[in-house]
């Protein structure tokens, strides 16, 4: 089966390119590099021509409300109008659990991604997952000085390669909409997280200090409200996997 991935060089798209190869599946990556631009929309027909399934995890590394839902509608219309020209039968396309419910700019970014999706002619599918096991370690690196000022919301972290597997394993059934919701295995707190990355050498060591957020992070707004399938690699075994002396040769 020929499946195109959006962002398929991103840290999501690697895996979802890497499983589909390895399922016997053909894919095609459109990014950049390969001579696509998902905001001009240069290259996307001819990348498209015969493709059956579109998986579509691009993304923009930003909290700017304008520049997220920028990114996202601009993308998202391009790639929804290019596959409805060439004809493709699915979309498939990751979003996050509880971004309809935290306040957040770049979860603007992402409903209004989704909003698009809902209104193309592309049979679709959204699966929105909870954040990966990288989150407290992303929260950290973006938090300067001596002390570490972390969120008190608690989440129920997934791993890259799990939801990978996921899309893969989606882009080969019928559309079907809003998909159940994928998460881990077990809740964390990222106060937790944090201190255990830090004391596992995975970040730089320092005092933290929770505090609370308003917009419902707080509250378990990143948490699943309903049954769905769930993943079974834990933070603890991710901790030990990208903090092991293997993984830093």
């Amino acid at each position: 089966m020929k499946i195109a991935v959006a962002g398929g060089t991103g840290l999501v798209g690697q895996l979802v390119v890497d499983t589909l190869r390895a399922r016997g599946h053909l894919p095609v990556v459109l990014s950049r590099s390969q001579g696509v631009d998902l905001m001009t929309g240069t290259g996307l027909d001819a990348a498209l021509a015969g493709v059956d399934t579109v998986i579509d995890v691009s993304n923009v590394t930003t909290m700017s409300k304008s520049v997220a839902v920028n990114f996202f509608d601009t993308a998202g219309t391009n790639l929804i109008s290019a596959a409805e020209r060439e004809g493709v039968r699915h979309l498939v396309t990751l979003s996050i659990v509880g971004v309809d419910r935290v306040k957040n700019p770049y979860y603007t970014g992402k409903l209004r991604q989704e909003e698009i999706v809902r209104k193309g002619l592309v049979p679709w599918t959204v699966l929105r997952a909870t954040q990966f096991h990288d989150f407290a370690g992303q929260l950290l690196s973006g938090i300067p000085g001596p002390v570490a000022i972390v969120p008190k919301g608690r989440v129920q972290p997934v791993a890259v390669r799990e939801v990978a597997q996921a899309l893969a394993e989606l882009s080969v059934q019928a559309p079907m909409g809003m998909a159940p919701e994928l998460a881990g295995p077990r809740e964390e707190s990222l106060v937790d997280m944090a201190r255990r990355l830090m004391a596992a050498g995975g970040a730089r060591r320092r005092p933290v200090m929770p505090i609370r957020l308003p917009g419902g992070m707080n509250s378990g707004g990143l948490l699943p409200t309903g049954p769905g399938p769930r993943t079974t690699v834990t933070f603890d075994d991710w901790l030990t996997e990208h903090t092991s002396p293997a993984a830093h040769p």
